[in-house]
């Protein structure tokens, strides 16, 4: 007859031996993981695309977002022939001859800037998402590109006026688009906040119009003359819809950004002008708001601005106002009269 002995010494052993494989079985799966992190963390396409994932959880506006996905694919365009594809191959020098890459491929001194600006804020991100220990952030040595300041010249008053004139109010298209036109010299808005403003967003008792789609995701309220508030309610008045959207196109939707386009290239040619820019008409409010004597910080607030520096190229002096003071004190005129 066998007896069985129960050494409980053995038992100890064996569950020591298979917490010891366990151990390592845990451990072998954590190293894994760590070095897949690691991979993950380093790799160039999986970091822009988790930082754009990051950018859409703030909710930032779709125009930001298009923004930082442009940029990113300008970038990934000129590191693909370098094979540059991890963010521990980005150098300062890298980002420098990128900046310089751009500026050969004629890239205006504005894009180069904003181009500068997203990778900086990318790298901000990778920086606070992942904490690298003893990362030094290639921007830090990189400077921001120069851009120089240049007069932006806004949509002439009597080139204003031309446009409005060929609007015929006797149909809805010439209706809506002096509506348009009107809208754009008295508030200053965007033309993304322009085309975001639905119906209820009106207030024609109060004279004024909520944006709750501006720059940044910002709300803000701006001020409408009787005259505009009379020509939106005028274009109001021929539709037969019941649409949500102030501006509608030819076929019942919501107007795009082409669509406000092709209505500026329309009424200039039949004013015979040449085509103003659509910011053109927010530098005009900015400028004759101005020259009536608003205060800076008033029309900061309306236009939409976080900071008072950005209206600085806003009011720089126009060719007009050059050629009124040269006319006002010329010297030579001056002097031989």
């Amino acid at each position: 007859m066998i007896s069985i002995v129960h050494d409980p010494q053995i038992n100890d052993s064996l569950n020591v031996k298979q917490r010891i494989i366990n151990n390592q079985g845990f451990q072998l799966d954590r190293v894994d993981h760590i070095q897949n992190l690691g991979s993950r963390k380093n790799d160039l396409i999986t970091c822009f695309d988790s930082f754009i994932h990051d950018r859409q959880a703030q909710n930032l506006s779709a125009g930001t977002i298009q923004f930082y996905r442009t940029k990113i694919k300008l970038l990934m365009k000129y590191l693909e022939p370098l094979g540059v594809t991890r963010i521990s191959e980005f150098t300062p020098q890298l980002i420098r001859d990128y900046l310089i890459y751009l500026e050969q491929e004629n890239h205006n001194p504005g894009g180069i800037h904003a181009a500068y600006r997203s990778l900086k804020a990318f790298f901000n991100w990778w920086k606070d998402e992942f904490e690298p220990e003893n990362w030094k952030n290639p921007m830090d040595k990189v400077k921001p590109p120069k851009v120089p300041i240049e007069i932006l010249e806004p949509v002439q008053s009597e080139n204003a006026l031309l446009m409005l004139s060929a609007c015929d109010k006797k149909t809805i298209l010439g209706l809506r688009d002096c509506a348009i036109l009107l809208t754009l010299m008295d508030t200053g808005i965007r033309a993304s906040e322009l085309l975001s403003i639905n119906r209820t967003d009106l207030d024609f008792k109060n004279g004024k119009i909520v944006i709750k789609k501006g720059k940044g995701g910002k709300f803000r309220i701006v001020f409408i003359s009787n005259r505009t508030r009379d020509s939106i309610q005028s274009y109001l008045k021929k539709r037969t819809d019941f649409l949500p959207f102030l501006w509608i196109s030819k076929t019942k939707s919501n107007l795009k950004y082409s669509g406000l386009r092709q209505i500026m290239r329309r009424r200039a040619k039949d004013a015979n002008i040449a085509t103003p820019s659509l910011h053109g008409f927010r530098r005009f409010f900015a400028l004759q708001m101005l020259r009536s004597g608003v205060d800076v910080f008033s029309l900061q607030k309306l236009m939409g601005h976080s900071d008072i520096q950005i209206l600085r190229r806003y009011l720089q002096q126009t060719e007009e106002d050059i050629r009124s003071a040269h006319k006002l004190g010329g010297p030579v005129d001056h002097l031989l009269t």
